[in-house]
């Protein structure tokens, strides 16, 4: 990638906060970096090669997952997060975009722009709109807690269809993450809405969390 272009778009920040994050990870489900470096002009970057495309391709053509095929996926990122959590590092972009296929079906975690470590909150208003925590429209403060709260979302969206918030303006979705109603279809297996309802609590401290998530019904035979 060109240095100047990075600079320009003012991603600089964020391009180094990535290198810097993935030259110390190495997950099954993460996309992988195996080399870096930069001269005066470009910077390079050799990623893991993930053939499969995006997740969000998939839900599109299906419509929406059956209840398997989304706690399969799930699983997978629970996995992903609980290891980058215990590094310190907070994701802050989950969405079916961000998550690859490889050629197993496997599922492995992309575009770490956002991510960051931290020891305690950031304020920094960053991610998706649909995808956003309260805290973070909010400008409290925010921790590893709003990746489960993405992770509710995600859920939703590949069980229904479309995420729980949805809206033509961003403002729009801010008012309704923040109002908190959500339109439960009938047809939702109940005991992923139970999940669901854990994980979109607007109360981060009340949140469903780490080791938590994994150990309810919903992940009973994995």
């Amino acid at each position: 990638m060109s240095i100047a272009g990075v600079i320009r778009l003012k991603q600089a920040e964020h391009v180094k906060s990535e290198r810097a994050i993935l030259e110390t990870i190495t997950h099954p489900f993460i996309v992988n970096m195996s080399w870096s470096y930069h001269d005066n002009s470009f910077l390079y970057m050799l990623l893991e090669y993930v053939p499969g495309g995006e997740l969000f391709s998939y839900l599109r053509n299906a419509g929406h997952f059956e209840v398997e095929t989304a706690n399969f996926y799930a699983c997978e990122l629970i996995c992903a997060l609980e290891f980058l959590h215990g590094k310190s590092i907070v994701y802050r972009d989950l969405k079916p975009e961000n998550l690859l296929l490889d050629t197993e079906g496997h599922m492995k975690i992309t575009d770490f722009g956002f991510a960051k470590k931290l020891w305690d909150r950031t304020w920094t208003l960053c991610g998706t709109p649909e995808y956003l925590a309260p805290e973070i429209i909010q400008s409290k403060g925010h921790n590893k807690a709003v990746d489960w709260w993405s992770l509710g979302i995600l859920i939703f969206e590949m069980l229904v269809g479309c995420p729980p918030f949805f809206d033509d303006n961003p403002f729009g979705i801010y008012e309704k993450i923040l109002a908190g109603k959500i339109d439960w279809p009938k047809h939702m297996d109940l005991v992923a809405k139970d999940l669901v309802k854990k994980l979109l609590v607007q109360d981060r401290t009340k949140r469903l969390g780490n080791m938590k998530v994994s150990n309810t019904y919903f992940f009973f035979n994995f």
